[in-house]
């Protein structure tokens, strides 16, 4: 996928937690593939970046994705970790910031948003 890479030298920073969360918690919706290989999926589901995930208590279930004028359920699958990254075990990807919602291409495609618009959003989510 295109995913950033860590770089040498450069600093991270690492969250332990997440913003509050409310009716319409505010969040970056970010781009991420769940098939193996990563060659797209048509499956609504997402990870949360660390705090909101929770310690895997918000593991399987839905949450409620407002963006672009519509709303999606999408089942969280996996934590976005915001306390690690730049190893083999994150893909040598930089830890996450720590209000995302990594989606897969089925929540974009639920949304309406265009793909040339894919990558990054600005959102709102609540628990289902």
């Amino acid at each position: 996928d295109e995913s950033e890479c860590c770089k040498k030298g450069k600093v991270y920073h690492t969250f332990k937690c997440s913003p509050p969360i409310s009716h319409h918690t505010k969040a970056i919706l970010t781009l991420n593939s769940f098939e193996k290989g990563g060659d797209g999926d048509n499956t609504p589901v997402l990870a949360l970046t660390t705090g909101w995930f929770n310690n895997k208590k918000r593991c399987h279930h839905n949450i409620t994705i407002f963006g672009n004028g519509r709303r999606v359920h999408a089942m969280v699958v996996d934590e976005c970790d915001s306390k690690r990254g730049c190893d083999a075990e994150h893909d040598f990807q930089p830890p996450c910031p720590n209000n995302v919602v990594d989606a897969s291409k089925a929540v974009w495609k639920a949304l309406g948003v265009p793909k040339r618009d894919w990558g990054e959003s600005d959102i709102h989510w609540s628990d289902a």
